[in-house]
């Protein structure tokens, strides 16, 4: 789960960053990115793809994770999605963790001349489009080949779930809490008997 740090360590780059998204494909709600810089790699919990964790052990992964490293958050809202495209919206969801993780870092470190080189990109995904400049790799399926992407992963979920949370609290009679937005039957059900409600992606809803 450290072969794309390593080999980015030996070609010069100190500052590594995992980077991965969770809510691609829900009906509803944001799509939110993490970004980790890790400073330690090594956790007592474990640590994989959050969608092959159950929800206890992404609770305890994600408070390790924010003890042990960087972390940054970015959030596009679903009339943005709409407006925008999913895959655009995925990447300046990116692109926002990044900048939200870069603004933690201490102001010794961001300010050298040289620490824009020193900044590498570990992308979750087989494609990433960007103006920010740092160097990046794309890895498909990273989340199971990174430590740091997994560690994304972790928190971004971690994170749109607790948002969902919230969302089902104001629209309870979308069950968001239990589907998180994604396209259950029982949610698109409820689309069709009560229409849209302001946290919907209305480009989703072919076929609902």
């Amino acid at each position: 789960m450290l072969s794309f740090e390593r080999q980015a360590k030996k070609k010069g780059f100190e500052v590594i960053i995992g980077i991965d998204e969770a809510g691609r494909g829900p009906l509803a709600g944001p799509v939110v990115a993490s970004a980790v810089w890790l400073t330690r790699d090594r956790f007592p919990c474990v640590i994989k793809d959050s969608k092959q964790m159950t929800p206890q052990q992404r609770q305890k992964a994600y408070h390790e994770i924010l003890g042990h490293a960087h972390v940054g958050i970015g959030m596009i809202d679903a009339k943005t999605i709409d407006r925008v495209n999913i895959l655009q919206a995925t990447f300046q969801a990116m692109a926002k963790a990044v900048c939200d993780l870069v603004e933690k870092i201490p102001e010794n470190k961001t300010r050298s001349l040289d620490f824009q080189k020193k900044v590498f990109l570990l992308v979750d995904g087989n494609r990433f489009e960007t103006s920010l400049p740092f160097a990046y790799q794309t890895i498909i399926a990273g989340d199971s080949h990174s430590l740091s992407i997994a560690c994304a992963s972790i928190v971004a979920k971690v994170t749109r779930d607790a948002i969902m949370d919230r969302y089902d609290k104001m629209y309870p009679q979308y069950g968001f809490r239990r589907h998180k937005g994604y396209p259950t039957l029982a949610h698109r059900q409820q689309i069709r008997h009560l229409g849209f409600c302001a946290i919907h992606r209305k480009t989703f809803h072919c076929g609902v």
